[in-house]
C-alpha cells in the first residue's frame, strides 16, 4: 500500500507540472483529455485510482509518454528493471495483465510494455495522438490485433506494427496464454520528452 501512494504521488506531482508547462488550465486539459475535471482535480492531489486508459489519454492529451507520468527522478544511465518490481496498470478479468517496464529518454520516447492476454480476453484501447506507432511481439501463445475493426492473427514469433492513432484492440486467442512485448513509439517534439 506504502508503494501505491508513493506511486500515485508521483503521478499527481507529474501530472500537475506537465500541465502547467503546457499552459493548460484544470477545465482545459479536462476537455481535451475527456477526463472529467473532478477526477483531475482528485488526481493531482494524488486522491484517486486513475486507470490506463486515464494515463494514457493525460500522456496523449499532454504530449509525453505514460511512463514520464509515473517515473521518478531520472536513476542514471542504465536503468534495469523488474517485472516484478513493476505494478500492473491494466488487470484483465481473466487474469491477464499489462506492465509498463520502462520508457526511454530522448526527444522521440519508446515506451516497453509486457503483457499478457489469456483466451478470449480483450483490452481495447483508444486511438493514440498522430504519429504513435506501436509494435507487439508475440513470444508465446497467440493474440488477434484489431485495428480499425480488421483482424489480424500474431502468432508466437511473430511481430507487427501499426499507426495507433486509429482503435485498436488486443484480444488473447487459441488455447494458451498469449504473452507479449509491446513498444509504443512516440512522436518527436519538445513536450514528448522524459
Amino acid at each position: 500500500m506504502v508503494e501505491t501512494a508513493a506511486a500515485l504521488r508521483t503521478v499527481a506531482r507529474n501530472v500537475r507540472a506537465a500541465r502547467t508547462r503546457a499552459g493548460l488550465s484544470l477545465e482545459e486539459l479536462s476537455r481535451r483529455s475527456q477526463v472529467s475535471k473532478g477526477a483531475l482535480v482528485a488526481l493531482e492531489k494524488a486522491q484517486g485510482n486513475p486507470n490506463l486508459a486515464t494515463l494514457v489519454r493525460l500522456a496523449d492529451t499532454l504530449g509525453i509518454s505514460v511512463s514520464a507520468l509515473m517515473q521518478g527522478p531520472s536513476e542514471g544511465r542504465v536503468r534495469i528493471v523488474d517485472a516484478d518490481a513493476v505494478a500492473p496498470l491494466w488487470t484483465g478479468e481473466r487474469g491477464g495483465e499489462a506492465r509498463l517496464m520502462l520508457t526511454t529518454s530522448g526527444p522521440a520516447p519508446v515506451e516497453v510494455w509486457r503483457w499478457r492476454l489469456e483466451q478470449d480476453e480483450t483490452y481495447p484501447s483508444h486511438p493514440h495522438q498522430a504519429g504513435v506507432v506501436e509494435t507487439v511481439s508475440v513470444t508465446s501463445g497467440r493474440m488477434v490485433l484489431i485495428v480499425d475493426g480488421v483482424e489480424h492473427t500474431v502468432e508466437a514469433g511473430q511481430t507487427a506494427t501499426f499507426d495507433a492513432d486509429a482503435p485498436h484492440t488486443y484480444r488473447g486467442s487459441g488455447t494458451e496464454t498469449c504473452s507479449l512485448i509491446m513498444t509504443v513509439h512516440l512522436p518527436p517534439g519538445p513536450a514528448s520528452t522524459t
